[in-house]
């Protein structure tokens, strides 16, 4: 099997270096960070030599891609066009920043119709992503499967495939699936993960899933309410977290933790994960 690569959402604040080592610390081979103040628009600017000497780390001790995830304020398809003016430059902002880091992803949610309507909003995104991406650019932009609370467009996997038809640089476009979000949007990755598998393939296709954010849920199957939860601490269950680290689908991916949890936590569900990977591997032998 190919590395497990786990880790977690560390904040951006501590530098890039740091970043790396306190992956490192808590048993992590690849971690999420905010490009720039989630709730904010502010970017601090770049130290190359801070990110070379995380590049330097991420090589020398094996990390896998990195997932780099937009602030939440944006919304890229706001029926104000300001706001989608917003996201637009911060998101191709964020791009040009990205090549420091050259060959990983960049991750953000598709956004909010607020009344629209889904295929305006599809139509928005799109859109968007036309505009920001460049042929030459190394980043891989993902789009985050959502729970489907209020009127978040990416609940359902044709969704996020109408989106990617549109987009005129397919090659740089994928998908992050978030596994507490596809559970409240009515996907039962707890007991059909195959199934739900063999539906993102025919509606998407698989090679186009590129990473994974891990958490448990609050509320049950359907509920599109996105609540999160530690890892075997909700509906989901721990069984079904034991199959996701181990599932051939999903070898070689990034798997982050969006778990509520500091980094001792975090610790804690990292080594828990690695632990059921390496029991459903001895079971399979």
């Amino acid at each position: 099997m190919p590395p497990l690569f786990l880790g977690c959402h560390l904040s951006s604040s501590r530098g890039f270096l740091a970043l790396g080592k306190t992956a490192l610390r808590i048993g992590a081979n690849t971690f999420q960070f905010f490009t720039r103040n989630p709730r904010g628009s502010k970017a601090k600017a770049l130290d190359e030599g801070d990110v070379r000497a995380l590049r330097e780390l991420m090589a020398e001790h094996g990390f896998g891609k990195l997932i780099a995830h937009a602030p939440y304020t944006l919304n890229a398809c706001s029926a104000d066009a300001h706001v989608r003016e917003f996201a637009l430059e911060t998101m191709a902002d964020d791009l040009l920043r990205m090549e420091s880091l050259p060959g990983n992803f960049y991750n953000f949610h598709p956004g909010s119709h607020v009344g629209q309507g889904v295929e305006q909003g599809i139509a928005l995104i799109a859109d968007t992503l036309n505009q920001i991406l460049r042929p030459e650019q190394q980043t891989t932009v993902l789009l985050e499967t959502m729970a489907g609370k209020g009127s978040e467009v990416g609940r359902r996997f044709e969704e996020l495939r109408e989106i990617l038809d549109r987009v005129e640089l397919r090659d740089h476009v994928g998908v992050c699936m978030d596994i507490c979000h596809v559970f409240d949007a009515g996907y039962d990755i707890a007991y059909d993960l195959d199934g739900v598998l063999t539906a993102f393939d025919r509606v998407i296709g698989l090679p186009k899933l590129c990473a994974l954010h891990l958490a448990d849920s609050l509320n049950p199957l359907g509920s599109a309410k996105d609540r999160h939860a530690p890892i075997g601490e909700g509906c989901i269950g721990l069984p079904a977290f034991a199959r996701i680290v181990r599932h051939p689908v999903f070898a070689g991916l990034p798997m982050c933790l969006e778990t509520p949890q500091d980094d001792a936590g975090h610790a804690r569900e990292i080594q828990l994960l690695r632990e059921l990977a390496d029991a459903s591997e001895r079971s399979a032998e």
